[in-house]
């Protein structure tokens, strides 16, 4: 088996370990990151009804211009900080972090810090 994927299986395990315990309410929607080598995602995801309440990545129009990289840590960052006032523009203010099977650390430990510190309560 080669390392590309059983890195992808070993992140399919906690992924699935920690969506058995973290799911999103009304009063708690789950704040569900994704990342890839070029870029971060970040969502508010209501699993009650299963919509989307807000979304920011660095793909995004608000975000993109902002940035001169992608994929490192200041750009996520910038999508924390964007994501935590998307939330709490729409009256969001606590939410699970589901860091959706990647390590908490290095990029998603920094949007999860970011979006703390513009706000939001998980």
């Amino acid at each position: 088996m080669n390392v590309a994927k059983t890195r992808r299986l070993g992140r399919m395990k906690r992924q699935v370990r920690v969506r058995q315990k973290v799911t999103g309410t009304t009063e708690r929607p789950r704040l569900c990151v994704f990342r890839s080598a070029k870029h971060i995602y970040a969502q508010i995801i209501e699993d009650s009804t299963g919509s989307t309440l807000a979304s920011v990545s660095t793909t995004s129009a608000a975000v993109y211009g902002d940035l001169k990289s992608t994929g490192n840590v200041a750009a996520a960052k910038v999508v924390g900080k964007a994501i935590a006032e998307l939330a709490l523009a729409r009256d969001i203010r606590k939410v699970v972090f589901d860091r959706n099977g990647f390590l908490y650390h290095g990029r998603v430990k920094a949007l999860a810090e970011a979006a703390r510190e513009a706000g939001l309560t998980f």
